[in-house]
């Protein structure tokens, strides 16, 4: 429990916030000695009489006790006990809803979960979680795929949405850049598996929520992280935030730095964020986000087998001669406005914008990228009674517009001495494009019975490319304006209490995934009209359960059926076009156990133990003269395994062990080339305490790849071999390495 003192008279009006999202807490329990148990309404707000304190309690939260002092408003925001997860809200930025009434498969990280490791890598966090696999060629490098959607994506995240708040962070191409951010400016990560969430584009994957953090308490703190470790890693991480009931303000600076393992490898990142709340008047709120990022990264690339068994710190060796990197500049801004109609009803409107300058130098020519994003969401959001029952409702849109230029020129690295490096010649196109989108959308849930909730939604997308050519010398002018089909996507999903300790839940949706430009595009470079976007159907059903009092999880199957898969057609080397030629089954079984050895104060010891198994095959699947139908879906295990314990401290020592166990991975459509199982395993110990009542630190150290595993850390699908070459399939993970250091904070 927590106590704050704030100046009070006898009437006390308030509003009751989530602290990680700030987003209003209906059906807060609110008392003061001597008087009756009142409860906030959809809008957070209460009226009381009050005497010498109040107690604030929500089923989820941390109860918080606040004594009056001659004030009449305040505001109070209360802390998710993150080991309560049945009692967590999700979803709370459309529809909020308990997790244990979910209708869908729904995976939260907190942002302890985040600082299990080292808060630098997001892959050790989001590989912890059933159904989620995120490959990590360098930091810079990545893909995350959900349930094997995005698996055949070549070259980054895709077929996946993804938010920070309320802005996208999924471009026009389709495409997520997750892992640029800084991890230290999350408060916590929802992850809504498959096309599930009708208010988020309904992406084939799913959605991952990455939740911003915002100041929680009236006054001024402030925090200081530095750390060290293996192949030069060193990061400054800083934070300062002051505010009161009603207005705060939150900025944070990292610095993160690498040398690599690899040759051709270091790493740079700056990134500034900036939120802030300001309560306006009883009615409104504004909430702003922003975050710039300053990244350079070389890029050592993929191996061919025999490099990767003998050398595998060496970078592939025409991009370790040219020196490849990216150089990307990338800022996002967003305003979020919300607006109480009444205690039934509310506004939730959202604007933002972003940037994205990439330039980079490639063997095979040099890209310059430059991206630029505007748009608005905005959601009307009910909560009305129907028969006496409860019903909840959203209803809204969201435009979207980007503009991207597309440039490349030669590179001539090889005609100058070794050391030099790329070097820019004669320009080879020069492309724009205007990219936008609108998603309509309506999702509802209704309570018929008491335990029973129903969900229904309706998601209507279409999607539009304008494309000019400025540089046509070959003849070929590209220019042109092409649109997809509207798509119309609907679910329906159940979530039924058979008792208290035991939840059935199930769902069946629609989902589709756009091309992205690349895909979109002949070798000639000419747009291609015949590309069409992937579109599927996900059934699904499953359980959430609680045995005795300390063991808890949830097992799920699901089944998911993709038509029009694109499949990528090489024709030289690093270049590709796409083609709709296949159908694949997703079929898999999610499992997850928590149980809670110890779970009081001041100590908390918990075991965790899940498991993934993947059935996903190309049900029909023939590229010109090659019949792969029947094969297992490229760039995915059968099997994920991971088991972990975790000591939790208030004060004192910590720590956490995780161990991972990944089966092969087919390289290849073929399945002639697969990668080797391998095992993983991370730990990290602290200690953390108080100095006096101002300060206190937290000393940490952590080691990854305790078991010094030589393993695929990413696979390039289908790579080809040219000039009497090997394929360069493999991307290697980082050997045993460790990191340390200290955190240090301060409350005025």
């Amino acid at each position: 429990m927590q106590s704050i003192i704030v100046y009070s008279q006898q009437q006390i009006t308030g509003i009751v916030l989530d602290s990680a999202t700030n987003t209003p807490i209906k059906n807060a329990s609110i008392t003061s000695k001597g008087k009756n148990e009142i409860y906030t309404d959809i809008t957070g707000t209460f009226t009381i009489m009050a005497s010498d304190s109040l107690i604030i309690y929500k089923e989820g939260y941390e109860e918080k006790r606040i004594l009056l002092h001659n004030t009449t408003q305040i505001t109070v925001k209360l802390s998710q006990k993150i080991t309560n997860l049945d009692e967590v809200l999700v979803n709370q930025l459309s529809i909020p809803n308990f997790y244990k009434n979910a209708t869908a498969s729904v995976s939260l990280i907190s942002s302890e979960d985040i600082n299990r490791g080292n808060p630098l890598e997001l892959h050790p966090v989001l590989n912890r979680i059933p159904g989620i696999f995120m490959q990590n060629a360098t930091l810079n490098t990545n893909r995350i795929t959900i349930r094997g959607i995005g698996a055949r994506n070549l070259f980054g995240t895709a077929n996946i949405r993804a938010y920070f708040g309320d802005i996208p962070l999924t471009d026009g191409n389709g495409e997520s850049s997750i892992e640029d951010l800084e991890l230290g400016a999350v408060a916590g990560i929802e992850i809504q598996k498959g096309p599930s969430s009708s208010s988020y584009g309904v992406g084939l994957g799913g959605t991952i929520l990455l939740k911003p953090q915002f100041k929680i308490n009236a006054g001024t703190t402030a925090q200081l992280s530095m750390s060290t470790g293996s192949y030069g890693l060193r990061r400054l991480f800083a934070k300062t935030a002051i505010g009161n009931e009603n207005k705060n303000l939150t900025i944070l600076y990292s610095n993160n730095h690498t040398d690599g393992y690899r040759a051709n490898n270091t790493y740079d990142r700056n990134t500034v964020t900036l939120t802030s709340n300001l309560n306006i008047d009883n009615n409104d709120r504004l909430a702003i986000l922003g975050s710039y990022v300053d990244l350079k990264a070389g890029i050592p690339s993929s191996l061919n087998q025999e490099d990767f068994n003998t050398n595998p710190s060496q970078a592939a060796f025409t991009w370790g001669r040219s020196q490849a990197f990216e150089n990307v500049n990338y800022g996002i801004l967003g305003f979020t406005w919300e607006h109480d109609y009444s205690s039934m009803l509310k506004q939730v409107t959202s604007t933002f914008l972003s940037f994205r300058k990439n330039d980079e130098p490639r063997p095979f020519n040099i890209l310059e990228e430059n991206t630029e994003t505007i748009g608005v969401r905005s959601r009307i959001l009910g909560n009305h009674k129907i028969w006496q029952k409860e019903w909840n409702w959203s209803l809204g849109g969201e435009l979207f517009f980007d503009t991207y230029a597309h440039k490349t020129f030669q590179n001539l690295y090889e005609s100058f001495p070794p050391g030099t490096g790329s070097v820019r010649g004669d320009q080879l196109s020069d492309l724009f494009e205007r990219r936008y989108y609108y998603n309509l959308f309506a999702e509802s849930n209704f309570v018929p019975y008491k335990g029973v909730t129903l969900n229904v939604g309706l998601h209507l997308n279409q999607t539009f490319f304008d494309i000019t050519d400025t540089f046509f010398e070959d003849g070929e002018n590209n220019s042109g304006q092409f649109e997809f089909e509207p798509i119309l996507s609907p679910k329906i999903g159940i979530n039924a209490a058979l008792t208290p300790k035991l939840i059935l839940f199930g769902t069946i949706a629609h989902g589709f995934s756009t091309p992205t430009t690349a895909e979109t595009l002949l070798p000639n470079g000419i747009f291609n009209p015949d590309i069409k976007p992937e579109i599927g159907w996900n059934y699904e059903v499953g359980t959430r359960y609680k045995l005795f009092r300390n063991i808890r999880g949830t097992l799920s199957a699901y089944t998911m059926k993709v038509s029009d898969l694109l499949v990528a057609r090489r024709t030289t080397e690093d270049n590709f076009f796409a083609i709709n030629a296949g159908k694949t089954t997703h079929n898999g079984f999610e499992a997850e156990i928590n149980y809670s050895i110890i779970n009081k104060k001041p100590y908390q010891v918990e075991l965790w133990v899940n498991a993934s198994i993947y059935d996903y095959k190309f049900d029909e699947f023939v590229d010109l003269d090659n019949n792969f139908s029947g094969n297992k879906l490229t760039g995915v295990p059968e099997e994920v395994f991971n088991l972990g314990i975790d000591i939790t401290a208030v004060k004192g020592f910590y720590g956490n062990l995780t161990f991972q166990k990944v089966h092969e991975i087919p390289a290849n459509d073929a399945n002639t080339v697969f990668s080797d199982s391998y095992e993983l395993l991370h730990g990290k110990i602290g200690y953390k305490n108080t100095i006096g009542k101002d300060f206190d630190f937290d000393i940490f150290f952590g080691a990854n790849n305790i078991l010094d595993t030589q393993y695929v850390a990413q696979l390039q699908i289908n790579a080809r071999g040219f000039g009497g070459n090997a394929p360069r399939y493999f991307y290697p993970g980082l050997p045993f390495n460790t990191y340390g250091g200290i955190n240090i904070n301060y409350r005025l």
